[in-house]
């Protein structure tokens, strides 16, 4: 084959340390255009950024020439030192160590930024742990809990 052609779709979600609420209203918005200007400067298309005040959720287009824990160690990274320059509220602003990252179906794009879109709405009802252990169950991931949320 002379050409290589990929296309996968990732949903990428990590939360800071502790789950600590952080992201306020304040940063928020600032804070999804960031992560999404990391990963279009990676080549990875940008299609949602969203979250809560503990997690954040990316629909990505991982591109074919950047490893996936390269562009998570770029987007913690890089995020983490700008979060600081806000203010002395974010003086202690940290990433949680791990990541969840799963494969879309080209199909389910739309489902995904939705969900993503209404992640306020949706955690009215379920917490972030609950909702991470159902993206676990979803796609049958074996883990261990007592390493998930340290």
């Amino acid at each position: 084959m002379g050409q290589s052609l990929v296309k996968n779709y990732i949903h990428i979600v990590f939360s800071t340390k502790h789950r600590e609420p952080l992201i306020n209203q304040a940063i928020e918005n600032e804070l999804h255009n960031y992560l999404g200007g990391i990963c279009n400067k990676m080549e990875c298309q940008v299609l949602k950024v969203g979250g809560h005040y503990d997690h954040i959720h990316i629909l990505c287009l991982l591109s074919k020439k950047v490893l996936l824990i390269k562009l998570m160690e770029e987007l913690k990274s890089h995020s983490s030192k700008w979060i600081k320059t806000k203010g002395d509220a974010y003086a202690n602003f940290y990433w949680q160590d791990g990541y969840g990252a799963f494969s879309v179906n080209p199909s389910e794009i739309q489902i995904v930024i939705n969900y993503i879109a209404n992640q306020k709405e949706h955690h009215r009802k379920k917490t972030f742990q609950d909702e991470y252990r159902a993206f676990l169950k979803k796609y049958k991931v074996e883990y261990d809990e007592k390493y998930v949320w340290s």
